[in-house]
């Protein structure tokens, strides 16, 4: 495996992890304001999208898609965002981002300014939820051939 010492998703797990497969790792970050963030981290260090083979991106967005139905079905959030920016940790991981009209930043980006107060109960139960969507994501994940 290709890895860069000094890099955060080379040295770090990211997050809680939530599952790792040959390639690839889900893990759940820990953002305020944001009960159901997770990240697809693709375990080798590669800065772009396009330096993976046609069969590793295939693989990868087959991860970013089960990610988010598992939010999708779970949570039915107001909207998923996926974003693969890169520019602080230049290493391929994808976000996965369940938003809901109540959320601080909505309907803007998670990195938008504030547009209202946090909502501790609402996050709350979001967050109540994440064990049970996890374990259908666990299983979802690992039904496929990653």
């Amino acid at each position: 495996m290709n890895m860069v010492a000094g890099c955060p998703m080379c040295d770090e797990t990211g997050g809680r992890l939530v599952f790792e497969a040959a390639k690839f790792r889900v893990i759940h970050a820990s953002e305020v304001g944001f009960p159901a963030f997770y990240r697809v981290v693709w375990k080798d260090h590669v800065a772009e999208w396009s330096d993976l083979s046609p069969e590793d991106r295939v693989l990868c967005m087959e991860a970013v898609t089960v990610v988010e139905q598992s939010l999708r079905d779970a949570l039915a959030p107001a909207k998923v965002n996926l974003a693969a920016l890169g520019n602080m940790v230049p290493h391929l991981h994808w976000h996965v981002i369940a938003r809901f009209d109540w959320d601080p930043r909505f309907p803007g980006s998670v990195w938008a300014e504030v547009q209202r107060e946090r909502d501790p109960e609402r996050e709350a139960a979001i967050a109540v939820k994440l064990p049970a969507l996890e374990r259908e994501m666990i299983q979802r994940l690992a039904t496929r051939s990653f």
